[in-house]
């Protein structure tokens, strides 16, 4: 679908250059498209590779596993259908790590994982329940709240924002940290309280 809406976004855009005549603006705009990704794109993968690298330190050296251990009374106030011990529960922890540190695409791995073991835990409380075949193409509750939470991602450390901003000129890059930082306190915190206020919800009706 969202091949479809990005061909028809491109062609509505070509057409509409040709039309008004301005289609050497429009093959201006795309070489020089074209060049600021490959640029952005080589900055990028530096970055990545630093903080990826980071990422996978913490995890040999047991750091990651201590701070999911610490961040276990969130994941169960967040997830409390989640077993204790459960391996979603370190992707989870993972996810959210990263994301803090706003490292979007190191994160994203890490989410894709966590989500499939919630689809199999959602998948196993049904079948226990001998529960019918449309229920299994809904999502659960922990599934929503992962995905809330994901998307909003509080982020202390905006790490691809700082690198955006310094990539096009920015006299002073880490200005977004405060007011990213506030403004992703914010809509995690509706998010959660959103989800908690719709999961009592549907559990009451």
């Amino acid at each position: 679908m969202l091949n479809w809406l990005w061909g028809l976004m491109i062609i509505i855009g070509v057409s509409y250059g040709i039309v008004t005549g301005n289609a050497e603006a429009v093959s201006n705009a795309s070489i020089d498209g074209a060049k600021d990704a490959v640029t952005m794109s080589i900055t990028m993968l530096g970055i990545m590779a630093m903080w990826t690298g980071v990422m996978e330190i913490a995890k040999e050296s047991g750091l990651m596993d201590r701070m999911t251990k610490g961040l276990y009374p969130v994941l169960h106030f967040l997830f409390p259908a989640i077993p204790k011990g459960h391996k979603v529960n370190e992707y989870i922890a993972a996810n959210i790590i990263a994301n803090i540190l706003g490292l979007g695409w190191a994160a994203t791995p890490m989410g894709l994982k966590a989500m499939k073991e919630l689809a199999d835990l959602q998948r196993e409380k049904l079948r226990r329940q001998n529960a019918p075949a449309k229920w299994y193409r809904m999502a659960s509750d922990e599934m929503c709240t992962f995905l809330v939470i994901n998307i909003s991602s509080l982020q202390v450390i905006p790490v691809s924002m700082i690198a955006y901003r310094s990539q096009y000129g920015s006299v002073n890059p880490v200005a977004i940290v405060v007011p990213g930082l506030i403004a992703t306190a914010v809509s995690t915190l509706v998010g959660m309280i959103i989800c908690k206020l719709m999961s009592h919800q549907s559990k009451s009706s």
